[in-house]
């Protein structure tokens, strides 16, 4: 019926066949709506922090710190001055010794012997700061014998060309791509603070040299990595010339090699590894990496633990808070390992694989406790590879560390502008992190690597 008919015009009969009609439809209706159920509002997702996903702890919610705990910490005071928190020099160039010959009261004589040492403290200061300027004259003439030209040697790091030597360069450098300072600002502190006059244009042409003295390190750190048994990988996004590519790490305790390149695909893996194939391979659960070339991979579990915590607070009380209590359990068996002998040490990794199964065996209804419970499913081998070789890190995040400078550089300069900028920065970041891993800072490790015979590496 898509029109109310004119009851006037009804009959008796027809109207009662109407309302019979019209009942037996309410009935329906209301039949229908006794077993209706509204779909329960779907829960709001979490919000992502540094403690249940991979977001970094500068773009998270920082709340206020509590004064009390400001006013309640206490410095450690050092052996020279109370209150203070520096420890004094073990070699001070000189020692000034303070002892009174006369009373300043009576003039009476006063001897060493009857004094105290009350204080130590110490008076620092920075020598004048000024380049050293070496002058060559270089002669050359023609052999009155044989008329051959001739030109007077020079030594080694003297020849002709930039007048700027490897201190400079190695100062330049470590400015640069450890503190992202400008070419602007580089030109003004070596004005300012050293009385050199650079221009951004001679910087320019400095860095250029650099690129290619560190070649040769480079490919020591390239080759010493394709004999490695363990790598450990990750990648963040780079900016180059307008274009987004990628910021690729390989690393383990003996080396770090940076390289950037246009794509995020497990190529990339294949092109700087060549033909050597690792044992071990160690990141997170990008598409690209579970493409490695290893035969064992060890997936990092700080991100496993952020996944169930992020599940946790989305609201999964099966699955997510077994697995992290698990994931801890491991955590702790390897930091004890050392005190646990190889027998003990068996039985918790076969209680660990127990415990993984009996979990597995769960049913969450929460989505994500469902996803979490479907990845799991597929790395049982994945998760505790660990406790096996005590050389195989739980985690990824010596990775991760090493990128960290190369997110700030990008946040602070917003990329490079050139592929022998973004080449240089690889550079300079192997060499630096390589060298860290040999004890080295970040300035020694690149003096050492534009030195003429020297190596980041120690002699073995």
């Amino acid at each position: 019926m898509e029109k109310l008919p004119d009851l006037k015009q009804l009959s008796s009969e027809a109207k009662e066949a109407l309302i019979v009609e019209l009942w037996e439809k309410i009935q329906k209706l209301s039949a229908i709506l006794d077993t209706y159920e509204p779909k329960p509002e779907p829960e709001p997702s979490p919000k992502k922090t540094s403690k249940n996903s991979s977001t970094p702890p500068s773009k998270g919610f920082k709340p206020n710190i509590k004064q009390e705990k400001i006013e309640g910490s206490k410095r450690q005071r050092s052996l020279g001055r109370a209150g203070g928190g520096r420890e004094l020099h073990p070699h001070p160039d000189q020692i000034i010794i303070a002892q009174v010959k006369n009373c300043p009261q009576c003039g009476e004589k006063v001897t060493e012997t009857t004094q105290k040492l009350q204080s130590v403290y110490e008076k620092i200061e920075l020598p004048p700061i000024r380049p050293i300027i070496t002058l060559r004259e270089r002669y050359g003439g023609q052999c009155a014998c044989c008329q051959t030209e001739y030109l007077a040697p020079v030594p080694l790091g003297m020849e002709p060309g930039s007048p700027f030597g490897s201190s400079i360069q190695s100062l330049v450098t470590y400015l640069r791509y450890t503190h992202a300072i400008s070419y602007e600002r580089l030109s003004s502190i070596f004005a300012s603070v050293f009385g050199l006059k650079i221009s951004e244009g001679a910087i320019a042409n400095l860095l250029v040299k650099v690129k290619t003295s560190l070649d040769d390190q480079v490919s020591q750190i390239l080759q010493r990595l394709r004999r490695a048994k363990l790598i450990c990988s990750d990648e963040t996004s780079a900016r180059v010339n307008g274009q987004n590519q990628w910021e690729w790490v390989f690393q383990n305790p003996d080396v770090c090699l940076h390289v950037i390149r246009p794509s995020r695909a497990s190529g990339v893996m294949y092109e700087v590894l060549g033909e050597h194939r690792p044992d071990i391979w160690v990141s997170d659960l990008f598409s690209a990496q579970k493409n490695h070339p290893a035969p064992q991979w060890q997936v990092c579990l700080a991100h496993q633990l952020r996944d169930c915590q992020y599940a946790i607070d989305a609201g999964d009380r099966i699955f997510a808070p077994a697995m992290k209590r698990l994931l801890l359990r491991a955590f702790i068996i390897h930091r004890r390992r050392s005190k646990i002998d190889d027998a003990r040490l068996n039985r918790y990794r076969e209680n660990l694989q127990e415990r993984l199964t009996g979990i597995l065996s769960l049913a969450p209804y929460q989505p994500d406790g469902i996803r979490l419970r479907k990845r799991y499913g597929g790395l049982i081998d994945n998760l505790f590879l660990f406790l096996e070789d005590a050389a195989i890190p739980p985690t990824n995040n010596s990775s991760e560390q090493a990128i960290r400078m190369s997110v700030i550089f990008r946040r602070v300069t917003n990329g490079f502008r050139s592929e022998w900028g973004r080449d240089l920065f690889a550079a300079v970041r192997s060499v630096v992190n390589t060298g860290k891993r040999q004890g080295l800072t970040a300035y020694q490790s690149i003096q050492q690597a534009l030195s003429t015979d020297g190596s980041i590496f120690s002699p073995s």
